[in-house]
């Protein structure tokens, strides 16, 4: 039971609280309290990401268990602070979805505007920062060290625009038919899943991916492999909006149509 439930008994304080108007929209978090909560979130994310990784290749050298152990611990870690902080920020972690969900306020939908857009991706890109030099520290590795890991190859660009696209469907097809209850599930899944299934390991993030430029470890990318990323992670978030804008397209009611039902 939580403290709210447990405080639903005490009818007269309940009826002495003010109560929203029905239908209101409820008070939003400050500014600085959601740009903290996505910069510790991103933070943490890229210690998982490189920290299980470093784990990973100091218990074996098979690359197939390095795999499976970075991505396992990066399902339960996403989907863990999914639900702590998503209430707070959003938990996007992540300048795409960020971006998509601008872009999708800018058309009337509900997102950021672009004050907080402008909070929202530094912050995340400081958070992954600092997390993949946490990773680091904790392991005994040189704070920074530019990663050696070229990743420029084509296919690889093309497994970001399939694993970045795949995840803007994702989360903006739950919100569109009312499901994002099931975001800390569904995401931190997705995310398993497309560590195996694109050639890429599913980056799907700018800000992560800048963040792992800073760790010559498992999980790193050469910083000359960044901007290629970054774009096609872009271009995979567009496909994944218009993919949205398709699948979830809302049909015209009767009153749209100029038809009566009488």
């Amino acid at each position: 039971m939580t403290a709210t439930e447990s405080a639903a008994g005490d009818a007269p304080a309940a009826d002495k609280a003010p109560q929203p108007a029905p239908g209101a929209t409820p008070p939003r978090t400050p500014l600085i309290a959601r740009a903290v909560a996505e910069l510790v979130g991103t933070a943490a994310l890229v210690a998982i990401v490189v920290g299980s990784g470093i784990q990973a290749t100091e218990l074996t050298d098979d690359v197939a268990l390095q795999l499976l152990a970075n991505s396992t611990a990066t399902v339960f870690g996403l989907g863990v602070l999914i639900v702590l902080l998503g209430p707070v920020s959003g938990a996007h972690f992540n300048p795409a979805v960020t971006l998509a969900e601008w872009w999708t306020a800018r058309r009337g939908g509900a997102g950021v505007n672009a004050r907080e857009f402008a909070v929202y991706v530094p912050s995340q890109i400081v958070g992954a920062i600092a997390g993949a030099v946490l990773a680091d520290a904790m392991f005994g590795e040189p704070l920074v060290k530019w990663s050696t890991h070229d990743r420029s190859a084509g296919n690889l660009l093309l497994g970001e625009v399939v694993a970045t696209a795949g995840l803007i469907l994702l989360i903006f097809g739950l919100a569109r038919t009312d499901r994002l209850r099931f975001a800390p599930v569904a995401v931190a899944s997705y995310i398993g899943a497309a560590y195996w299934f694109t050639s890429s390991t599913s980056f799907a993030n700018p800000a992560v991916t800048i963040g792992r430029a800073f760790t010559d470890t498992f999980a790193g990318i050469a910083p000359a492999s960044v901007p290629g990323f970054i774009a096609v992670q872009l271009v995979g978030a567009v496909v994944g909006l218009a993919l949205v804008a398709i699948i979830f397209m809302r049909g015209k009611t009767d009153s749209d149509s100029g038809t009566s039902a009488a």
